[in-house]
């Protein structure tokens, strides 16, 4: 157990102060909008998600994420009264071959968003909150580009009474609890049309200094590093019912290596969806997702993990819960985001 926790402290460390990873998702797929401001106001309706990840089960101290997410589109002069140019009704199922010839790209439209993440890892505890904006232009008749921005706080938290130090009076972590507050910018580029999704984003793109010592001079010499989230996704027509949606996460995050996720989405009309996922030399995962009337969508993934930390993890979970506010149109699922 001391190896244990002498290895997961020196991972905190390693993640917090050089560089300050964000948190993982295996279902990115279903809310883009955690990692990418540019999709604010995509749908037409208020999408909410929360979002609960438990991670490395049966590790003390395992990385623990939850989050809320909320964005919707502005204003009332869009074809059809909707900012993503569907008719009354939902239109097609997204996920028929008919869908493509009622698709229209979305009127220029704005729109706004809200995000908070709570996340936890041992003695460290980090909580973001952030207001996002975007703008949806049409750049031919089916495709529209739309680019992002999203500015907020983190507040940083070291838990020191969690610590066993070799050394009680080390000033490299300081005699007292951490507990500070940085500024936070985001920023996204995203393409969709109707058969597939493209976009990149940085996170953190202002470097705060972050240290957890009272000698900040000596020792305080790590800050926070951008996170660079470039994805894409295609979707593939097996049927009149059936439809695969294969998609990539790349993250880079200096110094550490980079991470790449490759997931294969299998959507049956707008009723439910099973999955997997491979997260290179970290995670194997399965998913699975469905929707409820025109109200609610929920999904679960597992990973199972492949890293050394297999000997000791039973795996992660993951939840992600919709609500579709203000659904006028009673789509019953995702038209622009699926």
């Amino acid at each position: 157990m001391k190896r244990i926790a002498a290895f997961l402290f020196s991972f905190l460390i390693c993640q917090f102060v050089l560089a300050q990873q964000k948190p993982q998702y295996t279902q990115y797929v279903m809310n883009n909008f955690i990692l990418n401001p540019a999709i604010a106001g995509i749908e037409n309706y208020v999408d909410v998600k929360a979002g609960y990840r438990a991670q490395w089960q049966g590790l003390d101290g395992a990385p623990v994420t939850s989050y809320i997410s909320i964005h919707a589109p502005l204003g009332k002069n869009f074809l059809y009264g909707t900012s993503t140019s569907m008719p009354q009704g939902g239109g097609s199922n997204p996920n028929s071959r008919s869908y493509l010839q009622n698709y229209m790209a979305s009127e220029p439209h704005h729109g706004v968003g809200f995000t908070a993440v709570s996340d936890k890892a041992g003695p460290i505890s980090r909580t973001d909150v952030n207001l996002n904006y975007a703008y949806h232009i049409g750049i031919t008749e089916q495709v529209n580009v739309s680019v992002g921005l999203a500015a907020g706080i983190s507040k940083i938290y070291l838990d020191r009474s969690g610590l066993v130090l070799e050394n009680p009076n080390d000033q490299a972590i300081g005699n007292g609890n951490y507990d500070n507050f940085k500024p936070d910018m985001s920023a996204g580029i995203w393409l969709y049309g109707p058969r597939f999704f493209a976009g990149a984003s940085a996170q953190q793109l202002l470097k705060s200094p972050i240290g957890f010592s009272d000698d900040p001079v000596t020792y305080d010499q790590g800050r926070k590093v951008p996170h660079i989230f470039v994805t894409a996704g295609y979707k593939v027509y097996l049927g009149d019912d059936f439809a695969a949606i294969p998609s990539a996460l790349l993250k880079i995050v200096t110094p550490v290596p980079a991470s790449v996720d490759v997931n294969l989405k299998l959507a049956y009309k707008d009723r439910f969806w099973v999955g997997g996922s491979y997260r290179k030399d970290d995670a194997f995962a399965g998913m699975a997702g469905f929707n409820v009337g025109s109200f609610m969508n929920i999904g679960y993934s597992y990973d199972l993990t492949t890293s050394g930390l297999n000997t000791v993890s039973n795996g992660s979970h993951e939840i992600v819960l919709g609500i579709f506010l203000n659904n006028r149109y009673k789509v019953s699922c995702p038209q622009k985001s699926w």
